[in-house]
This record gives C-alpha cells, structure tokens and sequence, in this order.
C-alpha cells in the first residue's frame, strides 16, 4: 500500500511527459534533474521531495496542484 502512492506519482509523470513528448532525459535537463533520477521517480523507486515535484512541475509546464489533480483523476479512474 505504501508503494501505491509512488507508482501512481511516477505513471502521473510518465503520463505528463510523454503527452509533452519528451525524454527522461530532456525532462532532467529542463528540470535540472538527473535523468536517472526521473527513472527512477516513474519507476516508483524514489520517494520525491515537494522541492522536486515543483521543479518537475514547472518543467512540464504545469503547476503542482495539477499534477495532483491528474494523480487523483487516475486513481478516480480505478475505482
């Protein structure tokens, strides 16, 4: 159950990114983010910081609350 949120999280960003159509690695370079890292967020095997998700945020051209809106849509979507 722990692990769900961070799936969810990773699958919202994945989402996010490829509907921008761009790479992991152009997304840490616009984020200033390690493009491992961003991997490793999609894969759900990073627990991400507020300071991180903004950055991630701002570089998909959208602002945290949305991303949340679109992490919660999808969760809506399986119930």
């Amino acid at each position: 159950m722990d692990d769900d949120i961070l799936k969810r999280f990773g699958l919202t960003i994945k989402r996010l990114r490829e509907r921008k159509g761009i790479s992991q690695e152009k997304l840490g370079e616009i984020s200033d983010l390690h493009r491992t890292y961003i991997g490793m967020i999609e894969r759900a095997e990073r627990n991400i910081t507020l300071k991180n998700i903004e950055k991630l945020a701002k570089a998909l051209g959208t602002d945290i609350s949305k991303v949340f809106e679109e992490l919660e849509s999808t969760n809506s979507n399986k119930q």
